[in-house]
């Protein structure tokens, strides 16, 4: 593989990589309702209603791991049609495991360490993930790529902030033990930011060099190479 061909696949690996904690945590508790596992009180709420909880695992799993791929370039250059495809997809996927996020937020009973601050970003970020996701598609619906990417992209971050928890919930629970409400909603309240943070870099550092383009009259990068969902 090239240099040039290594940098466009960093960025998907990385997505990977995050993407496998948390999707091994749902396969682990889809095994768990499957095999009947012991009924304790960190896990009765899903053996009560195992419905909205499954819908969320696959989604959610489907939409990290297949949506990881849509940031590879080549990608979307060499197959615009998998790219459509996999868009299409992703699109009741995602909306599917935010929608079902926040079902499980107001009419699971609470869970131990979990407190109303928590609730309360579960709330905000799982509407803003679903807002994004509808944004982004009706961008795409009206030929408008740079918002359609640009939305697509802070709804994956949102999507993607399980991932993130782990490496600001990890570290805290190594050095200080189990963490209090307030940590903990705030260690989670982190990774959601951190990884809109990026998707903003990300989206900032797209408009600049279509701008730079537009400048110097030279075809615009990545304009042809993205074939959005419902093109």
């Amino acid at each position: 593989m090239s240099p040039s061909a290594r940098r466009e696949w960093l960025a998907p690996v990385l997505l990977l990589s995050l993407s496998v904690v948390p999707v091994l945590a749902g396969a682990l508790r889809l095994t768990e309702l499957a095999g009947g596992a012991p009924i304790e009180p960190e896990n009765a709420r899903f053996f009560a209603a195992p419905g909205p909880v499954v819908v969320h695992i696959v989604t959610a799993s489907f939409y990290c791991l297949v949506g990881a791929l849509q940031f590879a370039p080549s990608l979307r250059r060499r197959r615009p049609g998998w790219h459509r495809t996999a868009g299409l997809l992703l699109i009741p996927c995602g909306l599917a495991a935010a929608l079902s996020g926040l079902w499980m937020t107001v009419s699971y009973p609470q869970p131990p360490g979990d407190g109303v601050l928590l609730t309360g970003f579960r709330l905000l970020f799982g509407s803003a993930m679903v807002g994004s996701i509808v944004l982004g598609f009706a961008a795409v619906r009206r030929r408008d790529i740079a918002r359609h990417r640009a939305w697509m992209t802070r709804g994956y971050a949102i999507g993607l902030g399980a991932g993130t928890q782990v490496l600001t919930l990890g570290p805290w629970i190594v050095a200080f033990g189990q963490t209090s409400e307030l940590s903990r909603a705030l260690l989670m309240l982190a990774g959601w930011l951190i990884n809109l943070a990026v998707a903003e870099h990300v989206i900032r550092r797209h408009k600049s060099r279509r701008t730079a383009h537009r400048a110097t009259g030279a075809p615009a990068a990545g304009r042809a190479e993205v074939a959005a969902p419902g093109r």
